[in-house]
């Protein structure tokens, strides 16, 4: 058996691990994890399907190009979250470790620990473009939000409607006598 036979045959263990890990840097980790609908959970499908893209390329030694779309999804997904950019992109990084650890843990697929250098390589590529993308996402979200401030817009869609602000303000007055 060679690397890439152990690629194919630890994938799903290997890409639900890294899924798993990617899910739980988000506040509601369980219902992202369990909740499986697309259109329920838009940012766990996303997750879900740019990983299992992103390890397919990694592991099989693709063109660096090809990781790009994969990133960028997940990338776009996680630049509109509470992310700082370290946090955005560090969980491509665990593929690494996950794999290191799924193989180590088999006694007849361990020696091929020592032989993950060029996909850990791949991984750190990917990680460096996936920087650069959040970044990219980060700034068109900044100049959106610039022109909206400056089309004024910014003032209905950020400020609170006036007879919601008017019947909070008899609630208070209400509870106050």
């Amino acid at each position: 058996m060679d690397l890439a036979e152990a690629f194919r045959n630890y994938r799903e263990k290997i890409v639900d691990r890294w899924i798993e890990y990617t899910l739980s840097t988000y506040n509601s980790t369980e219902f992202l994890s369990k909740e499986k609908n697309k259109f329920a959970n838009p940012i766990g499908a996303a997750v879900s399907e740019s990983l299992d893209r992103l390890f397919v390329v990694l592991s099989t030694g693709g063109d660096p190009e090809e990781v790009k779309a994969p990133v960028d999804t997940l990338m776009r997904v996680r630049a509109v979250q509470e992310f700082t950019p370290a946090q955005a992109v560090a969980p491509l990084n665990a593929v690494k470790h996950i794999t290191r650890e799924i193989f180590a843990a088999d006694k007849e697929r361990s020696r091929f620990v020592q032989e993950l250098y060029d996909f850990e390589f791949a991984v750190d590529l990917a990680v460096l473009a996936a920087f650069d993308i959040y970044m990219e996402s980060r700034e068109r979200l900044y100049k959106v939000r610039i022109a909206e401030i400056k089309s004024g817009s910014s003032i209905l869609t950020d400020s609170k409607c006036p007879s919601k602000l008017m019947n909070e303000d008899t609630q208070d007055f209400l509870k106050s006598v």
